[in-house]
């Protein structure tokens, strides 16, 4: 079943693509594989980044919000890079390019979601909490991207790396995730007092 991709605002692809046209920022972009490519670079597979607050919490749904707009950069065939675009108090804006494993494994998870049965929307959900990225596949297709919840029914892909415990590359249901990332930040419990002599 194809992936339904938002569209990202236009003045956030324009900045990305400026960014691309740029021969200083690509050259001091701290990507190696952006700064060695051979040939036209192209951006692709735009998804909102989401950061999921305080995932710490228990009770209650997730709470995230919209930081930003990642596009895959492409060199031939194969992505290089990512770039990402912002929004300030101007609008939007080029913010950053970024190499690294996330790119091979955002590219791995969006080929994996294509042969799901059911359609999603790709987008992507940060923990910060827990050094986590993942390949966020909501099932509200129709929606803009920038707006809603993760909902018990959405899908998460841990991209790799990922935290210790959790298996990357394997879709999993919020409702399933959400209690094992709880269990991970939970505060280890009292120690117990040694037995009496």
């Amino acid at each position: 079943m194809p992936l339904h991709l938002p569209p990202a605002p236009a003045p956030a692809l324009r900045s990305v693509l400026a960014a691309l046209g740029s021969p200083t920022a690509v050259r001091e972009a701290p990507a190696s594989a952006l700064r060695a490519h051979q040939g036209p670079l192209s951006p692709d597979h735009p998804l909102p980044v989401h950061i999921w607050d305080d995932v710490s919490r228990a009770g209650g749904p997730p709470r995230t919000r919209l930081t930003g707009w990642r596009f895959l950069v492409r060199s031939g065939e194969r992505a290089v890079a990512a770039a990402e675009a912002m929004l300030t108090a101007d609008g939007w804006t080029f913010s950053h390019f970024c190499g690294g494993p996330y790119v091979g494994a955002t590219e791995q998870a969006l080929q994996q979601a294509e042969s799901l049965a059911a359609p999603y929307q790709p987008r992507l959900l940060s923990v910060p909490e827990l050094y986590m990225l993942t390949l966020w596949l909501h099932h509200d297709t129709a929606s803009d991207g920038a707006t809603g919840l993760p909902a018990p029914g959405d899908l998460l892909v841990p991209l790799a790396p990922a935290p210790p415990g959790i298996a990357p590359h394997r879709p999993q249901r919020v409702a399933d995730l959400l209690p094992r990332l709880h269990l991970r930040l939970a505060p280890p419990g009292p120690l117990l007092d040694s037995p009496a002599a």
